[in-house]
């Protein structure tokens, strides 16, 4: 079966009665889980970004309070997983302000983690890299949310 591209899908649903939408939405979150996050996110959050972001920041602290600290092959499994998490949340947002706020208090709750990420390679990197991606991201926002985030950066680069 070949997949139809996005604008033809567009002109595809145009056609369609409200009733075949929504029985089509339907049975769409039925298949992936995703796609029921994100139906959710459009239906009840995708109006309020405050809340949004703070339920994910919730569910962040969450995440970091159940990482295994035995070992450090368990905290970086976590901190892989708590990072995936947070892009798929991101992108149902797709806002940048979101973006930069929600990896910035990731990048916070990381810095602060105890045992400490510095004596650990991979998730010092995993921070750095996290960091050098929030500039880039920083860099292409407003020039007054730019100064902003730029020195709660700042703040976790020390």
């Amino acid at each position: 079966m070949k997949t139809a591209t996005v604008s033809q899908l567009k002109k595809e649903l145009l056609h369609r009665n409200p009733d075949e939408l929504i029985a089509l939405c339907l049975r769409l979150s039925k298949f992936k889980k995703e796609n029921k996050e994100l139906l959710t996110y459009l239906l009840f959050e995708g109006d309020d970004e405050a809340g949004y972001i703070a339920s994910v920041k919730g569910e962040l602290d969450v995440w970091f309070s159940e990482i295994n600290t035995t070992s450090y092959y368990y905290i970086k499994k976590s901190v892989r997983k708590i990072l995936r998490n947070l892009k798929k949340y991101i992108r149902y947002s797709g806002n940048k302000e979101t973006e930069v706020e929600l990896l910035l208090y990731f990048c916070k709750q990381l810095k602060y983690f105890s045992p400490s990420i510095r004596r650990n390679i991979t998730l010092t990197n995993l921070y750095e890299r996290q960091l050098l991606y929030l500039e880039k991201k920083i860099a292409l926002l407003h020039e007054d949310l730019q100064y902003d985030y730029g020195v709660l950066l700042q703040s976790l680069r020390k």
